[in-house]
C-alpha cells in the first residue's frame, strides 16, 4: 500500500516527516511528503495564542485527510488539540525525543547569570509565565518564526558587532581582509546567516523546546541551558511526533510504528489537558515518564503573568494511567486551577 503523507512545509516538520516515512518505508511501505500550508503558517506575525483555538497547525493537514486526499497526517504532538472528528484517530506516536525546554543564548549564560532587564524571546504562554514565576526582574519578549529563523535573530546583534570589530581593526591596519573573510568562512551556515539578517530586537536569550533544536540540527551549533522538567514544566506532548489517520486501514498499518512507552505519556499528559479544557490560551504544563509500573506525573497551571501557581506531582499506576490522570486533573481543578484558566481565557477573548 502507497501512504501519502501531509505535512507543514518548515525545515523541521519536513524533518520530523522524514523520520515517519524512514519508520514506515523499513516496513516496506511506499511513501510519499505532501506539503500542506496551515493557518499557523500563513499567518506569521501573530503568537500561537491569538491564532484562535488550539490547532492553528494541524487543522488543515488533517482535513486533507479526512477529504480522502491523502492518507495521514505528521504533527509536533504539542500542536494537536485534545479535540479529535469521531473518524480521525491518532494512529501512531513514535518514540520521544527530549521532552523540556532550553535556556539559548550567545555567550552561553545561565538563567540564573542573566542581568536584571535581560530580554527573553518566546512565543508561548506557558514558557512565559514560568520565566515571569522564577524571575521578576526579567523581560519576557514574544518572537516567532521557524527555529532557524529564532537562532538567527538571537545570534545576529553580537556576531555582528564582532564582524565590525574585525573590519575597523583591518581599516586600522592591526588585521588583514583575508582574516575577515576566513572568520566569515569558519562560522556555521546559521550563525552566516545571522550576519546578513537585519536586526530589529535584540535578545539576551531564547527559551525552546530541545527537541525542535535537536532534530533541526542546531544544537550542537548554540549555547543551551536545559530547564528542570519539575520546575520548568513542557507542554503537554512536547518532543513527540505523532501521525493522524482515518480510522480504517491506513491505521491499522501505522500501529507498527507506534511507541508504546511514548503513547502511555503523551496520554496521561493529554487527558490532564483535556479536562484542564486549556488548549493554548492558558499557561498549563504537563510531563509524564514512565518509570515501571508507575507514570511520573507533574502538572502545573500558572496565571498569565506568572504570578500564581497550582502544581501537583503524582505516580500514577500504568494499568489505569488514563483513569488516574482524570483524577489528577480534577484534584488541580479541586484547587483552584479552572478559575486560573478561565482568567487566561477571559483575556484572550
Amino acid at each position: 500500500m502507497d501512504i501519502r503523507l501531509a505535512t507543514r512545509g518548515s525545515e523541521l516538520a519536513i524533518r520530523q516527516a522524514g523520520t515517519v516515512k524512514d519508520r514506515l518505508a523499513n516496513r516496506r511501505r511506499t511513501v510519499e511528503l505532501v506539503e500542506v500550508e496551515t493557518r499557523g503558517d500563513q499567518i506569521r506575525d501573530e503568537l500561537l495564542h491569538r491564532l484562535g483555538k488550539t490547532g492553528a497547525f494541524v487543522r488543515a493537514l488533517d482535513e486533507q485527510v479526512l477529504s480522502g486526499e491523502l492518507d495521514a497526517a505528521v504533527h509536533s504532538m504539542k500542536d494537536m488539540p485534545t479535540e479529535f472528528p469521531d473518524d480521525l484517530v491518532v494512529g501512531a506516536v513514535l518514540e520521544r525525543g527530549p521532552a523540556g525546554d532550553v535556556l539559548v543564548t550567545p555567550d552561553g549564560s545561565s538563567f540564573e547569570e542573566l542581568p536584571s532587564g535581560a530580554r527573553i524571546g518566546t512565543g508561548s504562554l506557558r514558557r512565559t509565565a514560568q520565566l515571569n514565576a522564577r524571575r521578576s526582574d526579567i523581560d519576557v519578549e514574544p518572537i516567532r518564526g521557524n527555529v532557524d529563523t529564532r537562532i538567527e535573530k538571537l545570534l545576529a546583534p553580537s556576531l555582528q558587532r564582532e564582524h565590525e570589530r574585525r573590519v575597523e581593526q583591518v581599516e586600522n591596519g592591526e588585521l588583514e581582509r583575508e582574516a575577515v573573510d576566513e572568520w566569515f568562512e569558519s562560522r556555521a551556515p546559521i550563525e552566516q546567516r545571522a550576519l546578513e539578517r537585519e536586526v530589529e530586537t535584540e535578545y539576551d536569550a531564547l527559551v525552546m523546546a530541545e527537541a525542535g533544536l535537536d532534530r533541526s540540527g542546531l544544537l550542537h551549533h548554540v549555547a543551551f541551558q536545559r530547564f528542570d522538567t519539575e520546575t520548568f514544566v513542557p507542554a503537554p506532548g512536547q518532543g513527540a511526533i505523532a501521525v493522524t489517520a482515518s480510522d480504517g486501514e491506513t491505521a491499522d498499518l501505522l500501529t507498527d510504528i507506534d511507541h508504546p512507552r511514548t503513547r502511555v505519556e503523551t496520554t496521561v499528559e493529554r487527558t490532564i489537558l483535556s479536562e484542564l479544557n486549556g488548549g493554548c490560551i492558558a499557561p498549563i504544563g504537563v510531563y509524564a515518564a514512565l518509570q515501571g509500573q508507575y507514570v511520573h506525573t507533574v502538572a502545573r497551571v500558572l496565571s498569565v503573568d506568572g504570578t500564581e501557581s497550582i502544581q501537583l506531582s503524582r505516580d500514577l499506576p500504568v494499568a489505569s494511567h488514563g483513569r488516574a490522570a482524570t483524577r489528577l486533573a480534577e484534584d488541580l481543578i479541586d484547587r483552584g486551577a479552572d478559575e486560573l484558566v478561565e482568567q487566561a481565557r477571559e483575556m484572550h477573548e
